[in-house]
């Protein structure tokens, strides 16, 4: 099942404070980032919250899953406490400050890989006289 809109725009709104905080649609759930860091994606109307040693901290004894089959496990944050939007956004912000920046994104018409070298024809090779 996809998650609301609703749901998503509400996750956004109570996090605002913790910086430049967005949604993006992606292959029918959604990503939050913070600041354009990834910070958590949300499927089935569930909030899963990348793991961090801060954001651990601050929750305490929390359950973890996987947001889909195969993605590394999240932290699960329960629906009740996305009601608060200092703690929402505070356990943002702290997940935000302990992940990577992003990866720079290639120029627009950018080679990501190098071309694959030409295939040199083989010559047949005569056995030698003797």
């Amino acid at each position: 099942m996809a998650s609301k809109q609703s749901t998503v725009d509400f996750i956004v709104r109570q996090a605002a404070a913790a910086g430049a905080v967005r949604a993006r649609k992606m292959f029918g759930e959604y990503a939050v980032y913070c600041d354009e860091k990834l910070v958590a994606l949300v499927a089935d109307d569930q909030l899963f919250l990348k793991p961090t040693a801060a954001g651990k901290a601050l929750l305490g004894p929390c359950p973890e899953a996987s947001p889909y089959p195969g993605a590394k496990p999240c932290l699960v944050i329960a629906d009740e406490k996305w009601a608060d939007p200092v703690w929402m956004a505070k356990l943002v912000s702290l997940t935000a400050a302990e992940l990577p920046p992003p990866q720079p994104k290639a120029a627009a018409g950018a080679k990501t890989r190098p071309a694959p070298r030409a295939k040199q024809k083989k010559t047949a090779t005569r056995p030698r006289s003797s």
